[in-house]
């Protein structure tokens, strides 16, 4: 089902097709929620029981002024404080990138969330290879706009990455969308290489 928000403009194509992932009515967790547009996407689109948790004060005001229910919390930290199931869906959006402890962070939201719904800038894209090659310096990109001396973005990863990180923590992936450079989703049945080659941005929806 096609995800067609009324009032909510999202400013990333990535958060309506991960919105379409989110079953309606869901209890879900957005961890690095920013400033709450995926949540109020899945609000006004799903009518779940949304909760954010955001590290800067800043995200965390303009979500609670706009009627969010989201607290101050490090990813990397205080997921630990939430019960097994806690959660349908536990969603890190472009998140996972700037965390410290990727593989931790990814463990504890199959823990806490039934589903657990990744989305990420793919780095073997085909500029940011293009870039390395020819240019010799660190890629710089639409969805990788920082310069390597002051991005928050510590573990790069390509689709293949994940793809191997999700075996080791017996990762079910039940669905994975990848972007290309226009944010339009590819086709179906496109083979690994040619998403990891082409695609931007990647999508996970993961289960246990």
């Amino acid at each position: 089902m096609t995800v067609q928000p009324t009032s909510v403009q999202a400013t990333r194509v990535d958060l309506l097709l991960l919105a379409e992932m989110v079953e309606p009515g869901s209890r879900v967790l957005d961890v690095g929620c920013g400033d709450g547009a995926l949540l109020r996407i899945l609000a006004e689109t799903r009518e779940v029981d949304g909760r954010g948790i955001e590290l800067s004060q800043s995200g965390v005001n303009q979500c609670v002024a706009r009627g969010l229910s989201v607290v101050q919390g490090d990813a990397d930290t205080d997921l630990v404080n939430y019960p097994d199931d806690a959660f349908d869906f536990a969603v890190l959006s472009q998140t996972i990138q700037a965390t410290h402890r990727p593989r931790e962070v990814l463990d504890q939201l199959l823990r806490i969330g039934r589903r657990a719904i990744v989305s990420f800038p793919n780095f073997g894209h085909w500029n940011i290879r293009r870039q390395l090659m020819f240019k010799g310096r660190m890629p710089v990109t639409k969805n990788l706009s920082y310069g390597w001396y002051d991005t928050p973005n510590i573990h790069f990863c390509t689709i293949k990455d994940f793809m191997v990180l999700c075996r080791e923590l017996d990762a079910r992936v039940e669905r994975s969308i990848a972007l290309n450079a226009y944010g339009q989703r590819m086709g179906l049945g496109i083979p690994l290489f040619m998403q990891n080659l082409f695609g931007e941005q990647a999508i996970f929806l993961l289960s246990r």
